[in-house]
Parts: structure tokens; sequence; C-alpha cells
């Protein structure tokens, strides 16, 4: 087992380190580390917010192998974090910067510590795109959210808006109207990409008010968001609608800024990889939604983090 340093500043160019650091600790990096520890070798996870990652903000998820009656997403994380400490594997807070290649290895780079690995394993998924309109930065916290699950109670009796037509976006307001008083979901186009059985259970509910072929343009307010400007994207009408909060489900966008110029990356931002999860520079491996052509499902990132486990352990015995 190699020692673990972590080591503020500029780091010396002789240090100790892990024989994997899995950078990203949602169900990809997790399982990575169960494999990869549960087969002896010294495992760090850096995670820059909370431990699982996206999934923690799924209130329910119905179609994880094992559980019929449905599971949380913070209850697959714990345990899965806690499967990947039963052998051995370590975490810490960092949010990486950057990933630099040494004589034997990586290092790999936070804003305050760095720690060497033989290989690295990058599972570090995605973020919530943003609408990208004024106001929506300003009142980020004060009324604008990304996460229903985290934040509807916040919102008991209120009138609140989400912007997108998937899935999630439909997810998100089903959560709400447990609390809301009034929910709009607001869509750029006339059709929502929600699967039926979703969209059944979104129609269904009186409590919900649909607005399509709209576009938010500028969100408004005082110390809260108080009203959304919105334009009518066939007829051109500009119209308000008075809000106290704002949900944005429109996407998500791989995390991978800091690996521009390093690894091979689609058009979109997510790393190319091979069917054993090796990336474009031996000895990186890459998982879960961070990966070009995920599904993004948590049992597909459970299954990337297995096989990226097993390949970099092959890659490492053939050193």
């Amino acid at each position: 087992m190699h020692t673990t340093d972590q080591i503020q500043g500029s780091p010396p160019t002789n240090i100790s380190g892990h024989d994997i650091v899995i950078i990203g600790g949602g169900p990809a990096g997790l399982t990575a580390a169960i494999y990869a520890a549960r087969d002896k070798l010294s495992v760090l996870v850096v995670e820059k917010s909370i431990i699982g990652g996206l999934i923690t903000e799924t209130e329910r998820v119905d179609n994880y192998p094992g559980f019929s009656e449905g599971i949380s997403g913070y209850d697959i994380a714990d345990k899965m974090h806690k499967q990947a400490q039963l052998y051995g594997a370590r975490d810490v807070s960092g949010d990486v910067t950057a990933i630099t290649q040494t004589d034997d290895g990586f290092l790999v780079r936070t804003a305050d510590a760095s720690y060497h690995a033989r290989a690295v394993i990058v599972a570090g998924g995605s973020s919530h795109v943003k609408l990208g309109v004024p106001g929506e930065k300003e009142y980020t916290g004060r009324g604008v959210s990304y996460c229903a699950t985290c934040d509807a109670p916040f919102f008991a009796d209120k009138v609140v808006a989400i912007a997108g037509g998937g899935n999630t976006a439909m997810s998100e307001a089903l959560h709400l109207t447990k609390f809301a008083q009034r929910v709009y979901i607001i869509h750029r186009r006339e059709e929502f990409r929600a699967t039926p059985i979703v969209m059944e259970a979104v129609t269904r509910n009186n409590k919900i008010e649909f607005i399509p072929d709209t576009v938010i343009e500028a969100v408004e307010g005082d110390d809260f968001v108080r009203k959304l400007r919105l334009r009518h994207v066939l007829s051109g009408d500009s119209s308000g609608l008075t809000i106290n909060g704002l949900f944005v489900a429109i996407g998500l966008k791989p995390n991978t800024d800091y690996l521009k110029g390093l690894l091979e990356l689609d058009a979109g931002g997510a790393i190319v990889v091979n069917d054993g999860m090796t990336t474009s520079v031996p000895g990186i491996f890459a998982a879960g939604d961070i990966r070009r052509h995920s599904v993004r499902q948590t049992v597909a990132a459970a299954g990337d983090g297995a096989v990226a486990a097993l390949t970099a352990k092959k890659w490492l015995e053939d050193l």
C-alpha cells in the first residue's frame, strides 16, 4: 500500500501517493473505488461537493436493480460510499483543477492540495446547464434553484416555475406539487421530451400548468425572485409571469473544462473513451456521465466504474 500525501501549495518533486486517484464520488467513482480497493490497490476519491454527486438530488429511484420498492438517490450513494470505505478506499474534499503527468504517474491538483497517482479515473460527472439570462446568477439561492429535491420545502404554498421539457423537469414538477400551490412548466417547444408514463402523471396533476413555445428572457425581483420575463417563440410576444421561485432543468454539461488540451473530448465536452474506459492518455480512464455516449443512468455509471477500475488494474499490472 502506498502512503497518502496531501501537499499544501506547490508540491515537492518526490512524493509518494496512491495506486489510483478517482476524481468524483458519484456512482461511477464509488463503484470504481469499491472494485479497486477490494483488489488491494490504494485508492483516494476526490469529490468537490457531496459524496454521491447529482444522484443525491433524486428523491426516488425506481429502476435501480435490486430495489423493487424504489430507493432514494441519497441512500444509493450512502451504501456505495460505506462499501468503498469498508474495503479501504479513502475520500477527501477538493475541486480538481488540473492533472499533470510525472515520470512515474500523475499529479492531481486541487486549489490547496496535490495527490500523486500511478493511474487516474475521471468520474467527475456533469453540472446543471444554466439558462444564461439576466438575473439568473444574481438570484441563484434567492429563488433560482437547480434541485427541486433539495429546495422544494422552501416554496410551500408558493407559485413556482420550471424551465425544461425532459424527464428531469417533469419529475421535478411532480415533486414540487407536494409543496407549491402552483407549478408552471415553461418549454421552448410545443412537444415535450419526457417519456409517456412521466407525461401522463404530469398532465393528471391539476397543480401543473404548461407554458409551451416560450423562453425565459430575464429573472426579476427584489431581495427574492418575483417575476419572469417571457417571450413566445412563434409570435414574438413578450409577457410577464409572477412567481416565487424558478427551477432550471434544461440539461447537464460534463465537468471537463480543466481537461481541455490533455484528453480528447467530443464536441459537447465529454471524454472520448474505448470499451475499456481508456482515454487518449495511457493511465487515465473515465467513467459515468462524463464520458462520451453515456446514457446518464445510475446503473450504467456503476458499470462504467467497474470497467474502469478493472482496466486500470490491468494497466498497472502491465507497467
